[in-house]
């Protein structure tokens, strides 16, 4: 199949690389001529483990190619939209500028029939919108706007692209569920279940999806502040309740709140989105109520940790990244905690594996430091906030001979208590004595 893929950001490179993989002709078009430029050297604009060698292989096979033209959209099977949606400033709606400039623009290129696939994350009726767009744009086309929402997790996304719990295909046109079929035909060898539904109701589900994940890890974190008091270990509480199979384990994990490209936008775009059909989605808007208090709260857990005496400490931040395997900075719950402890006037230092570069957009007045060592050296408090494999091993005598005090506050509960505590630290962690 023949396939343009507009946008070359995070859910375009690695839809195209994949796509490419599974043996069709992929063409990633971005009006960023520096980042195609790049990409054309096999230079990546984004930390994804293994994607490098996924779009060098596609670019060597001559499957894979990057441009910053739409020239190629008249012999495309398929088009698929994958740029940005960001939140609006001001109400917190997602911003469809990108995708309805993308719509414009592939209704002037059309030629025959073509299926216009809205991969970016949309509320509902956008695929409606993007329609109508083409449809005034160019009356004599003949195409077909399908929903087909990406279900990736930054640092696992390629293997989620190849195995995938499930695809969404939303489409009730018989010529696009065809084109959808033969494009993911390769994942049949892996049963991956394709599901198809109206458009709306694919747009639906990967909101629905999202802020399910967050709320679940909403949820957790606040049943984490009770097991403190009560003194309980949040993490048996996860583990047992984690075993009923109608609950699962996943995203049970207690931590700083979450962050992302993903969650927190498409929470208040689902939120808005019922707002405005009348709809008041109760749990939802609580999830992202507490979420937003728990990053900023954090600082104060770790001035808690220094009996309250924090102004002028020393602090060594451990992990900037939202999470592991990727350098997205997007809403981090380090961004808070960072902000809280620079206003309780303790001075910062940090470091991250591969994030560091886009956290100096983010974050000014810290010192940024090459390595875990040289980052605790002198510190008053070592706060882990970040689950980085690379925390998991620290040498503890090494940390505590360097630091000024012996403080660990490990908000990702990579450590076990007893084993820090018998090296010598005072140890604070999330919802466990």
């Amino acid at each position: 199949m023949r396939i343009v893929m507009i946008g070359a950001g995070y859910v375009g490179l690695v839809s195209g690389a994949c796509f490419a993989d599974f043996g069709h002709d992929v063409t990633c078009v971005d009006k960023d001529a520096d980042r195609i430029a790049a990409l054309n050297q096999c230079r990546i604009p984004i930390f994804e483990p293994d994607l490098d060698k996924l779009i060098e292989s596609g670019i060597n096979s001559g499957r894979l190619m990057f441009g910053t033209n739409l020239s190629s959209i008249g012999d495309a099977d398929a088009v698929f939209i994958a740029v940005g949606t960001p939140s609006r400033r001001g109400d917190g709606h997602a911003d469809l500028s990108y995708v309805r400039a993308a719509a414009r623009e592939v209704a002037a290129r059309l030629e025959g029939f073509t299926v216009v696939v809205t991969k970016s994350t949309v509320p509902v009726g956008t695929g409606d919108e993007v329609e109508r767009i083409i449809r005034e744009t160019n009356p004599a086309v003949d195409f077909a706007v399908v929903a087909n929402p990406e279900f990736l997790r930054e640092g696992a996304a390629i293997r989620d692209f190849q195995h995938p719990d499930r695809i969404v295909v939303g489409t009730e046109d018989e010529r696009a569920r065809k084109v959808m079929g033969q494009i993911y035909r390769p994942l049949y060898l892996n049963q991956a279940p394709i599901l198809y539904t109206s458009r709306r109701t694919a747009e639906l589900i990967k909101y629905a999806a999202n802020a399910f994940l967050a709320t679940k890890i909403t949820f957790i974190n606040e049943i984490a502040d009770l097991a403190e008091r009560v003194g309980a270990n949040v993490q048996d509480v996860a583990r047992g309740i984690g075993l009923d199979n109608r609950i699962g384990a996943k995203f049970l994990h207690a931590g700083p709140g979450y962050g992302g490209s993903c969650f927190p936008k498409d929470t208040r775009a689902l939120s808005k989105t019922a707002l405005d059909y009348g709809v008041q989605l109760r749990v939802v808007e609580a999830t992202l109520t507490v979420n937003e208090t728990r990053k900023r709260t954090m600082s104060r857990k770790v001035a808690g940790a220094l009996d309250n005496d924090i102004r002028g400490k020393t602090i060594a931040v451990l992990g900037l990244t939202f999470k592991p395997d990727t350098d997205d900075m997007r809403e981090a719950p380090s961004i808070a905690l960072i902000a809280g402890l620079l206003d309780f006037g303790a001075k910062v230092r940090a470091h991250d594996p591969v994030g560091m570069e886009q956290a100096k957009k983010e974050l000014s007045g810290i010192e940024y430091c090459d390595d875990p060592y040289s980052c605790a050296r002198g510190a008053d408090a070592l706060v882990i906030v970040t689950e980085w494999r690379q925390f998991r091993a620290l040498d503890l005598e090494r940390i505590k001979t360097d630091m000024a005090t012996p403080v660990i506050v490990d908000l990702r509960n990579i450590y076990r208590p007893e084993d820090v505590r018998s090296a010598g630290f005072k140890y604070e962690s999330i919802g466990r004595q």
